[in-house]
């Protein structure tokens, strides 16, 4: 019941700004508009400003974020610009001109005062450190639909630890790093070196059937370049951490998962095989190409969140870290507390 409920709903808050819209264009194609400067201005006002606010009055008590309708103002812009004509675009240029650059400042200031505040509150928790990846996330649910989040703080995540992010990363007393002696980072240098080296050579072959193909090809290459990039990067800025309640596991903005204390039934180092059972997984999502030496047990399912929030079920986990032997004493301590 409580499903259908929630999509009858969707379909109000979507449905009633799609119909006013598509009113909207019936009546830009008509005859009527030409030359008349009243309906030119209702309509580019309904375009942008009166479907816009039937929009936020429809989603103002619901799970939407309020940020939405910014999106709706920019189809309502951009229905305009397609539909109306040209002559007709009076009041629509002076909206680009002069208020949409303002909207746009006013979605960055707002955007970075949310950042700045999120790193904030992390970095007045006791036993954390600032983390770009959850302030991200923290501003996205804010203000982006929940299916958008994930997907949408990863890309960002992405460029800011490939090429903003310079800065060595301090390890603190609770937190072990995982990449040191993991030949992992260089196996993704060795994927960009591969990239590289197969794009130039297809590009070349490619251009002779197709020019446009071959750069869209080319593109992706460097698009999918960037991103093991940052994959790469991330490694060194996301350290495992030992909380007070809790053991939080992260390999870059790959693979992630926080597991209470109260879960976890024993830790082992070990490198033995894992081997192959529905719920046995491994941090690192390139599971038997990089070698473990700590595998956790746990007594209930826990679930590891990975690339653009894909998920997965375990109860045994294998992962490397670099000094297991403290890690593995942090932890008995840890478990022995939590008794």
């Amino acid at each position: 019941m409580n499903i259908i409920i929630h999509i009858n709903r969707n379909l109000i808050n979507f449905g009633i700004p799609l119909t006013l819209l598509g009113t909207l264009i019936l009546l830009m194609k008509s005859s009527f508009l030409n030359g008349n400067d009243a309906l030119n201005f209702a309509i580019t006002a309904d375009l942008l400003l009166t479907v816009p606010l039937v929009y936020f009055l429809l989603i103002r008590k619901s799970e939407i974020p309020n940020t939405t309708v910014i999106p709706v103002m920019v189809i309502g812009l951009l229905i305009g610009s397609y539909f109306l004509p040209q002559q007709s675009q009076t009041y629509l240029s002076i909206f680009k001109t002069w208020a949409l650059p303002v909207i746009e400042i006013s979605i960055l200031t707002f955007v970075v005062i949310k950042v700045r505040s999120a790193i904030r509150k992390y970095k007045g928790l006791k036993g954390t450190t600032p983390d770009f990846f959850n302030a991200i996330k923290s501003i996205c649910y804010e203000i982006l639909p929940k299916k958008l989040v994930l997907p949408f703080s990863t890309e960002v995540a992405v460029f800011y630890y490939g090429f903003i992010n310079w800065k060595k990363k301090e390890t603190k007393d609770n937190e072990f790093t995982y990449h040191k002696k993991s030949g992992t980072p260089a196996l993704f240098y060795v994927f960009i070196l591969i990239i590289a080296v197969e794009t130039i050579a297809i590009h070349f072959l490619l251009t002779r059937l197709s020019f446009i193909a071959a750069w869209i090809l080319t593109a992706l290459s460097i698009y999918t370049a960037i991103q093991i990039f940052g994959f790469a990067k991330s490694l060194t800025q996301r350290p495992i951490s030992i909380n007070q309640n809790s053991l939080t596991l992260k390999y870059g903005i790959l693979n992630e998962v926080e597991i209470p204390f109260s879960d976890i039934d024993k830790v082992e180092l070990s490198r033995k095989s894992l081997g192959k059972n529905e719920l046995t997984k491994t941090l690192s999502p390139l599971g038997e190409l990089e070698s473990h030496n700590v595998i956790i047990y746990l007594k209930k399912e826990n679930e590891l969140v990975g690339l653009y929030g894909m998920k997965k079920r375990f109860n045994l986990l294998g992962l490397h870290i670099d000094e297991p032997k403290e890690f593995n004493e942090r932890m008995e301590n840890a478990l022995q507390q939590c008794i």
